[in-house]
């Protein structure tokens, strides 16, 4: 089993979310349906980045790793051309 950490983006303000689930596929649908009520008013979404774990607590700690100045730079540099001419990393 593999728990996966992500990063949507919002539609509406382009914002990203960060997020961690054992189930990516049906997590995703969750928050496009409004079903997760810190994406609802920001759909539509688009998943621009995951990863998988083997461990849930190695996805947790990636996940708040992704959440820091740091990890936020690890993101702009790995999705610099896919984000070219977004500013809110």
């Amino acid at each position: 089993m593999y728990f996966y950490t992500y990063v949507l983006r919002s539609g509406k303000d382009g914002k990203f979310y960060t997020g961690c689930s054992d189930n990516l596929k049906g997590r995703f649908e969750a928050h496009s349906r409004g079903r997760v009520p810190s994406t609802k008013s920001r759909r539509p979404l688009e998943l621009v980045y995951y990863e998988a774990c083997r461990d849930r607590k190695d996805a947790r700690h990636r996940e708040s790793y992704l959440k820091t100045h740091h990890g936020k730079m690890f993101l702009h540099n790995r999705l610099k051309s896919y984000l070219t001419g977004c500013k809110n990393l």
